[in-house]
């Protein structure tokens, strides 16, 4: 069974505290994720050998997704469009990582699938999580879909998206049902607005794409923003618009 660390929802903590298991805990005793909830650490086998997340999180920033299971048609079609987005993410300092309720010998076999079908190299790691801890430690179980379960009648997990910062802060939760594949190109925009608006007094607005304009955050003075947005146009009081600040970078 996996070891995993829950921390504070508000602050990051210095030290891991004791191991909780997930399997003597009830469903109150499990702190809800939300978007500012320090992401819970936990440690897990994976394709690529085995980590303990907060240690990969390091200095980046962190992509997690989930899948129901291997050798499944929509899955197979993701994994193959985020092999070929991986150099973007990584100029973004972003890893990326995904999980599955399968064991590493059916990842392993199905990555060969997921190369030959999307003609990538698939190069970031898998997590097997076939008893469900983490899934269940992040709340991707489904309760909705009753057809989505494995032969013991064990839910799958849904397919979820964590973006989680460097300072292991959770910024996104998105969470897909099965029949539709994710947008990754949407999850790399919502990367470039989160990087941006950290080093930036700014906000993006409706589908903005990196090198649009951008709005300057309310708590910003017109006199501050003339220094630091000079030529912004107020289209109303409480809607300021500027030019992109410098290419950015994580």
């Amino acid at each position: 069974m996996p070891t995993f660390f829950l921390s504070s929802t508000s602050t990051p903590y210095s030290s891991s505290p004791p191991p909780i298991s997930l399997a003597t805990m009830s469903t109150t005793e499990r702190v809800p994720l939300r978007l500012g909830s320090i992401a819970p650490d936990f440690e897990a086998k994976t394709t690529k050998g085995p980590i303990k997340f907060h240690d990969f999180i390091g200095t980046s920033w962190v992509i997690l997704f989930s899948h129901p299971a291997d050798f499944t048609p929509v899955f197979t079609t993701e994994l193959g469009v985020v092999a070929r987005l991986q150099p973007q993410f990584e100029e973004r300092n972003v890893k990326v990582i995904g999980l599955s309720a399968n064991d590493l010998d059916s990842h392993e076999r199905w990555i060969e699938d997921i190369n030959e079908v999307n003609k990538v190299n698939l190069q970031f790691p898998i997590i097997a999580d076939g008893d469900r801890q983490i899934s269940a430690l992040y709340d991707m179980l489904d309760y909705q879909d009753i057809t989505n379960i494995d032969t013991k009648g064990i839910p799958f997990t849904v397919r979820s998206v964590f973006i989680i910062d460097p300072k292991k802060v959770i910024r996104l939760i998105l969470s897909y049902p099965a029949s539709t594949g994710r947008n990754f190109d949407e999850i790399l925009r919502v990367v470039d607005s989160l990087q941006l608006g950290d080093m930036n007094r700014i906000t993006t607005p409706a589908n903005w794409k990196n090198g649009d304009k951008v709005i300057v955050h309310p708590s910003v003075t017109n006199d501050e923003a003339e220094k630091l947005f000079p030529g912004f146009e107020t289209v109303k009081p409480y809607l300021r618009f500027a030019a992109q600040p410098g290419t950015h970078k994580a």
